[in-house]
């Protein structure tokens, strides 16, 4: 036999225990009694799980987004806060531009009244040319 024959058993033989039936039995301890019995597949408790999970997904996911519990997740704002909150942002910018060009203005004010205004000094030389006066 190959080793792809031996393969394709395989691949059967799992697909084949995927459908094998188990017998799931829960008893009272005390009494040996059965109480209940379940005729289960591996297939079907997948099926089971697998379902189960997707709608334990969408059931809180649709919480989130349907409730307003969305509003306690970072960065899901409302459109119009969202909006507001860069037009104050903005305001905010401009009106601590505004101040700081107020102190200086009033500091240079200050500086002025009291004379401490730094006077600048021209330092760059003229180059004139030498006249002759000799011929005047």
């Amino acid at each position: 036999m190959s080793s792809r024959d031996l393969k394709s058993k395989k691949k059967a033989s799992n697909l084949q225990r995927l459908n094998h039936k188990y017998r799931l039995v829960i008893m009272n301890d005390d009494t040996y009694e059965e109480v209940t019995a379940f005729r289960l597949s591996r297939k079907s408790v997948y099926i089971a799980l697998s379902t189960l999970f997707v709608l334990l997904v969408t059931i809180t996911v649709s919480t989130i987004v349907f409730t307003p519990l969305r509003y306690y997740i970072p960065g899901y704002g409302d459109l119009k806060q969202r909006r507001e909150f860069i037009h104050l942002k903005l305001r905010t910018d401009s009106l601590e531009q505004a101040l700081r060009q107020h102190d200086q203005y009033l500091d240079g004010l200050k500086k002025m009244i009291t004379g401490d205004v730094p006077k600048a000094l021209d330092t760059t030389t003229i180059k004139v040319p030498k006249v002759d006066n000799s011929t005047y």
